[in-house]
């Protein structure tokens, strides 16, 4: 918990004031800007799969460990450096550091959990979203000296989360394949290792299901911003800013509270269901805001996002729940790593049909961007549904750890 508290706060101290630094402070060309976000974000998205067939063969605590100490490195490499190829490797080189820890803290925490996976997941978020929202916070107040502080500081904070792990954590290994236990021979390759994941079905029926859940959050990053900017002009930036405080505030403190509620009057499947359809409501007050008047809009814009943050906040700790359970508790990491790049592969395509959907209806039509979202989360919810009605969703039988 409170490693992921920190990656959050280092992190979000640093990202949403990279652009500005890149363009403002180094001059650089709003091409070479976005090549160098972009590295991080396919770093990440695309070698999750990478980082989580790892943590199922070594244990978990060694790529925890590897990540921290990368992002330590990238992290002090982009406050320093001024080249383009050593800012794309400073880019790289954290992007790839999230890929490497995220599935294994998420494996960790499924296999400490034990039964009250729901409960650690839904703790995981609280921690996860203090950490985003206090971060930008830090990270604005060390810029009145300069980004090189941000990011010196940063570093620091990953360089201390390393010396705590090494000495704090303990090895943990899921069931599966082991090299260092091998005695010599029959351990899967990589490859049957991923054929392994890939060949379950209801893992890969319920990914497919949870992407639009997964496009839907996002847009606290795309959409909701254009229509902050659109509604708001020059203060669209400061809305946007307080967006995301009412996002990870609600969160904060509405995560275990929904997560009790949820758990006391339904099912795990009807939980996701529920929280599924909410989040495609939550754009529907956008549909019907007065389009020209500004305060309208704000209000709209912060019903919107808090409604988005309470729903998310239902589904996430079922969701990574039913990611163990469609598991059977076998190669959990890599599972979680297959369901982090099946869900970046889903918004980037998501986000290039919003963005082209907004640039073409948003004048005209603004409603029909927030209709498309709520169906979107319509779409998602009965997907779901259907899955857990035939059974899909059931936890397979968990065969025996060899000793």
């Amino acid at each position: 918990m409170v490693n992921q508290f920190a990656i959050n706060l280092a992190f979000y101290m640093l990202m949403p004031y990279l652009a500005a630094h890149l363009a403002g402070d180094l001059g650089l060309a709003a091409w070479t800007v976005g090549l160098v976000l972009g590295v991080r974000n396919l770093s990440q998205q695309g070698m999750f799969l990478i980082g989580g067939t790892i943590a199922d063969r070594f244990g978990y605590k060694a790529p925890i460990l590897a990540g921290c100490l990368l992002r330590t490195v990238g992290f002090a490499l982009l406050g320093w450096v001024d080249t383009l190829p050593a800012l794309i490797a400073a880019s790289a080189a954290t992007g790839f550091a999230g890929a490497l820890f995220n599935p294994a803290v998420r494996a960790y925490l499924a296999a400490e959990a034990g039964g009250r996976r729901v409960d650690a997941f839904a703790t995981f978020n609280v921690y996860y979203q203090a950490g985003m929202m206090l971060g930008p916070v830090v990270g604005l107040a060390l810029l009145a000296a300069d980004f090189r502080a941000v990011c010196t500081t940063a570093a620091v904070i990953f360089a201390a989360l390393s010396v705590l792990q090494a000495r704090s954590l303990p090895a943990r290994r899921g069931t599966g394949p082991h090299p260092s236990s091998a005695g010599g021979g029959g351990v899967p390759s990589v490859w049957g290792q991923w054929r392994q994941v890939v060949s379950n079905q209801p893992f890969l029926l319920f990914s497919a299901a949870m992407i639009g859940s997964c496009v839907l959050t996002f847009q606290v990053y795309l959409v909701l911003p254009l229509a902050a900017d659109a509604a708001l002009g020059a203060d669209g930036r400061k809305a946007t800013s307080g967006l995301f405080v009412v996002s990870a505030a609600v969160a904060v403190a509405g995560q275990l509270r929904l997560t009790d509620w949820a758990k006391r009057r339904l099912t795990p499947h009807q939980a996701l269901v529920a929280g599924l359809a909410a989040m495609g409501a939550a754009f529907l007050p956008l549909a019907v805001a007065p389009a020209r008047s500004a305060t309208g809009s704000l209000a709209a814009l912060v019903v919107a996002v808090a409604v988005l943050a309470a729903a998310a906040a239902v589904v996430y700790p079922f969701e990574m729940d039913t990611v163990v359970a469609l598991s059977g508790d076998t190669l959990v990491a890599t599972h979680y790593g297959l369901y982090n790049t099946v869900s970046g592969l889903g918004i980037t395509l998501g986000n290039l049909a919003l963005g082209a959907l907004w640039d073409a209806a948003h004048a005209e039509a603004p409603w029909l961007v927030w209709t498309v979202l709520a169906l979107i989360g319509a779409g998602c919810a009965g997907a779901v549904a259907v899955l857990a009605r035939g059974g899909h969703l059931d936890s397979p039988v968990t065969q025996p750890a060899t000793a």
